[in-house]
């Protein structure tokens, strides 16, 4: 079993940037996708940003595109999201999850797709 844990969210004025990293312990290998997802008040949880450790492919939803970049140190075990010019409607609580089988591609992200999942780390965008 694979154990994920987020950090880096934090309260940021709108333009700044953060960078979340999610670091996996455990049964890494059998991690194959890392999926950002974020969730709002009040929303249902929504896919980010995905990353395969196969192949380094990625996915962006269109809301975060051209300003968050995700990437994987796979030595360290550790998935990063760096978020670039925030926006208010950034805020949300961030959280990274795992899948064995999962292949991220251009498919929306869905979280009943993912196995494994860390505790979440709160992004504030607010002046």
């Amino acid at each position: 079993q694979v154990h994920l844990v987020e950090t880096g969210g934090g309260l940021v004025q709108p333009g700044d940037s953060l960078r979340l990293s999610c670091a996996a312990s455990g049964s890494t290998l059998d991690v194959h996708a890392i999926g950002w997802f974020r969730q709002a008040p009040g929303k249902e949880r929504v896919g980010v940003s995905c990353i395969n450790r196969s192949d380094g492919s990625t996915y962006y939803a269109d809301p975060v595109k051209g300003r968050f970049t995700i990437s994987r140190d796979n030595a360290k075990n550790t998935v990063y999201l760096q978020m670039n010019s925030l926006k208010p409607e950034d805020t949300a609580v961030y959280y990274c999850a795992g899948d064995p089988d999962y292949y991220c591609s251009d498919y929306e992200l869905k979280a009943i797709d993912f196995t494994s999942w860390g505790q979440g780390t709160q992004v504030t965008v607010s002046s």
